[in-house]
């Protein structure tokens, strides 16, 4: 500590650091409120919810709103809808971005770099601009109502392949690749025994966003899906609010068991989360 009071700078520095930590934990807190705030007034009647000032811990708690989601709405199959999307969504996502990031970073074809541009090009391409060539390809399969057609826009991510490839070419040595090829390996043991390992920590981030992605989609499955018992969860919030009310009471209480599959998935990968997105701009 005297160490640290004799040296001024070593001090200025260390009050930055502690004003930032402030600074963050007042703006995290300030995130946390609406969260915080939709929970509660879950747990609220109508009266105290449109009361004021708001309170954040209600006066007399109720599950009365609860027990009207689930009772009045099919709230649970419509989750069971966006969790089954969402998951094979993200299985593809991972499953193509591995394979594509994998190629475009490793493989040596002048090609590739042409295929790289135009996948990155078509990130700028709003989906709006091709959804409704899609939803005729979906009512031409017969996959109008079902969590197929909702899948024929979530198959592909070009930001996963992105990601898979910068982590590729940073995370992975090629002397790595070529001994195993050296010693025999073929590319589909090299694939799957050295590359996906190494790349444990991008593809869980990967898995983050797609997922995320997936299971906050309201247009699409909006199209697709024209049945109650189609629907996914995000489509069904939607039915809480009409032309002339919102009934705040049940929408909170259904959002707050909305937001539980997402904030678990997170806490559990958290770790790789951080690791993958900070290993994407790594220089050599």
């Amino acid at each position: 500590m005297s160490d640290r009071l004799a040296n001024p700078g070593r001090l200025r520095q260390i009050v930055i650091e502690r004003l930032i930590d402030i600074v963050l934990l007042v703006f995290g807190c300030l995130m946390l409120l609406p969260l915080v705030f939709l929970v509660s007034n879950g747990f609220k009647t109508p009266q105290e919810i449109l009361a004021w000032p708001p309170t954040i811990i209600p006066a007399n708690p109720t599950l009365a709103n609860f027990q009207a989601v689930l009772a009045d709405t099919p709230l649970l199959r419509w989750i069971g809808n966006s969790l089954l999307f969402a998951v094979l969504s993200s299985l593809s996502i991972l499953a193509t971005s591995a394979i594509a990031g994998y190629i475009l970073a490793k493989f040596q074809f002048r090609s590739l770099t042409v295929v790289f541009i135009v996948i990155l090009a078509t990130a700028i391409v709003p989906f709006e601009v091709y959804m409704i060539p899609l939803y005729f390809q979906a009512q031409a399969l017969g996959l109008l109502n079902s969590v197929w057609g909702m899948l024929l826009g979530y198959l592909v991510m070009s930001f996963g392949i992105f990601l898979i490839r910068q982590n590729a070419i940073h995370s992975i040595p090629d002397e790595l690749i070529e001994a195993a090829r050296i010693d025999g390996a073929g590319e589909f043991w090299i694939f799957l025994r050295i590359v996906l390992p190494l790349l444990r920590g991008a593809l869980g981030a990967l898995g983050v966003l797609a997922f995320f992605q997936a299971w906050t989609a309201f247009a699409w499955p909006l199209i697709v899906a024209s049945r109650a018992e189609s629907y996914t969860i995000e489509v069904g919030l939607a039915l809480f609010q009409t032309g002339f009310t919102v009934d705040l009471g049940r929408l909170s209480a259904a959002s707050a068991v909305v937001l539980i599959p997402s904030i678990t998935l997170f806490v559990i990968l958290r770790k790789n989360f951080v690791q993958g997105i900070a290993s994407t701009g790594l220089k050599e």
